[in-house]
């Protein structure tokens, strides 16, 4: 069987004080952390598209990834190939996931019907691969942005065929996805917005999409399939406007339209920069509505505005993750994907090895960290403190419902004047996380 990438075996943990590039040196699988492991608790995905199908173009470039496996075409054979590649990397990178569009594992035929073959030769060989080794699929989603047709959108489209068409591709690519086993399946609005108001009925377009969200939600109670609907928020680019534009804006679709049973969401810390936003902001929020479900591990280039997608290096960042994530016991069934591509001045396929290792060794120390300051009560302990006013008197009838305007009125009449603020002490805290990290 031919070896795609010959200087690299299986990678392992060697510690801390390992200087080789091609081991871990805080990501131990079996290491248990809070009582589970940190695979675990990490649940490490490899996505196929940037992963595996990047070439390094960019708007005022050509493709410089030049990949020895890659025969420059899109064709089924190559594809095929492209499998075996997939798996090797996977296989000795030691993550127990992968996630795909259909269009990155399939090439895209001249009509539905053709399209539908050639994913289904490959998602045989998908099948057999992951039989193999054991690597299982995290998720599968539908590319309903990048051909052409979908210009105006897909679920929000003005064309009812578009529409349509949009509708029978994610069919297939549910139908695909429950047969690997799949344990979600993301809805992306790469193109669900709008760039001009004048020709736009808003309105009517989420009320399309919400209706597409049902009849999807139809067809996985018909066909059986159990996995998650994630909803994966994006504020711009490429549409000026889109509906899923931060976290509160999906719950506010999702709650709007009766989805809240149906939909979680899959944050990503690339996009939550965008909206204007923290990560950790974006998962707080998700989380404490309840509709956490998975993140896309990357992030972005603060000196440019637009969806850099690189792979995470920040110990602050993966910290601030984790502390979330821990607090609300995990992400399973969703995971930890890297939605990241190396730079297209990374031109050497090892280049993928050390930016995954990278990335999941900063989320090892992450949750290392996020889990050693919370063994000490170190935030928590603060925060119940500034808010301990609440936790009797009038702030106790306040949170339980047991008191109005006409009682609280008349309790700072006798009062005078509200207790003195106490500080909310952030440098101190900022110290703090500065001590663990």
């Amino acid at each position: 069987m031919t070896t795609y990438f010959p200087e690299v075996q299986k990678v392992q943990y060697e510690g801390p004080q390992s200087k080789n590039p091609l081991a871990f040196r805080y990501y131990n699988p079996t290491e248990v952390v809070e009582g589970r492991s940190m695979q675990d608790w990490l649940r490490f995905s490899v996505c196929y598209w940037h992963t595996f199908r990047c070439n390094g173009t960019d708007p005022f470039g050509a493709p410089t990834l030049t990949r020895p496996w890659d025969d420059g075409t899109d064709s089924v054979e190559n594809a095929l190939k492209r499998v075996d590649v997939a798996f090797e990397f996977m296989t000795k990178l030691g993550v127990p996931y992968y996630c795909f569009h259909d269009r990155d594992v399939a090439p895209e035929g001249k009509t539905l019907r053709e399209s539908n073959a050639n994913l289904d030769k490959i998602v045989a060989k998908l099948k057999e691969a992951q039989a193999r080794t054991g690597i299982k699929l995290l998720w599968g989603t539908a590319n309903l942005f990048s051909n052409p047709r979908f210009m105006h959108g897909a679920a929000t489209s003005p064309n009812a065929d578009v529409y349509a068409f949009a509708a029978a591709q994610v069919k297939k690519a549910m139908e695909v996805t429950m047969e690997l086993g799949g344990e979600n399946y993301v809805f992306w609005g790469g193109r669900e917005g709008y760039m001009c108001s004048y020709n736009t009925d808003m309105k009517r377009e989420l009320d399309h999409l919400a209706r597409f969200m049902h009849m999807a939600n139809d067809y996985a109670k018909q066909i059986g399939f159990k996995g998650q609907f994630l909803f994966e928020p994006k504020p711009k680019e490429p549409t000026k406007h889109q509906y899923d534009f931060d976290a509160a804006a999906c719950l506010n679709f999702i709650r709007q339209f009766g989805l809240l049973d149906v939909v979680k969401l899959n944050i990503e810390t690339n996009h939550a920069t965008l909206a204007g936003h923290t990560m950790m902001h974006e998962l707080e929020y998700a989380s404490i509505q309840g509709v956490l479900g998975s993140i896309d591990a990357n992030t972005g280039d603060l000196l440019l505005g637009w969806d850099t997608d690189q792979f995470p290096t920040d110990i602050y960042l993966t910290t601030q993750v984790m502390l979330v994530i821990m607090k609300q016991g995990g992400l399973a069934p969703g995971g930890t994907n890297f939605d990241a591509k190396v730079r297209r001045e990374s031109i050497d396929p090892i280049d993928l090895f050390y930016a995954h290792i990278g990335g999941m060794d900063a989320f090892a120390r992450g949750l290392k960290i996020a889990a050693a300051i919370r063994a000490d009560n170190a935030l928590s302990d603060f925060v119940k403190q500034r808010y301990s006013s609440f936790d009797s008197g009038v702030g106790r009838r306040i949170e339980n419902g047991t008191t109005n305007f006409t009682e609280l009125e008349t309790y700072m009449l006798e009062k005078g004047d509200a207790a003195a603020n106490i500080s909310g002490r952030q440098e101190m805290l900022e110290n703090l996380i500065n001590r663990y990290i």
